[in-house]
């Protein structure tokens, strides 16, 4: 395994995040629980930017799972989606937060974006397309 979720968060880029909504803003508490404690990440976005400090202050959402839980989701191996889905997340307040919290995590190595693929399948139908029209008619040669 990678580093943990709390390493992450420590060195996340306060710089500009494109992928971020220039309209959307908000706050977020990670609340981390392990070994008999819990550690609390407080994420302040806005304007494409996350700022992550440590605090238990309120925010506009909070989200609570094992530490464990968290540190698959730094490195990618397991997507909020599925741990929201099979109950390792527990979320409370404005759930519209949660789709940023997806983008500040990284996804699993090697995947792609589903228009990416929707293009390659479209320029594959292509390339198979003018290959098939070569024979003249349209036959199979």
């Amino acid at each position: 395994m990678g580093a943990t979720a709390a390493q992450y968060l420590q060195q996340l880029d306060a710089g500009r995040r494109p992928d971020l909504p220039e309209t959307t803003a908000g706050t977020l508490r990670l609340d981390f629980r392990g070994d008999g404690c819990t550690d609390h990440w407080y994420l302040t976005i806005g304007d494409q930017h996350v700022r992550a400090t440590r605090s238990a202050d309120d925010a506009d959402l909070v989200v609570s799972a094992d530490r464990t839980t968290f540190d698959r989701m730094a490195n990618g191996e397991l997507h909020l989606a599925q741990a929201l889905l099979s109950n390792e997340l527990a979320v409370r307040g404005d759930l519209r937060l949660l789709t940023l919290l997806r983008r500040i995590f990284p996804g699993p190595s090697g995947a792609r974006h589903p228009r990416e693929l929707g293009r390659a399948a479209l320029a594959g139908r292509a390339g198979s397309a003018g290959r098939a029209g070569s024979t003249g008619r349209g036959e199979r040669p």
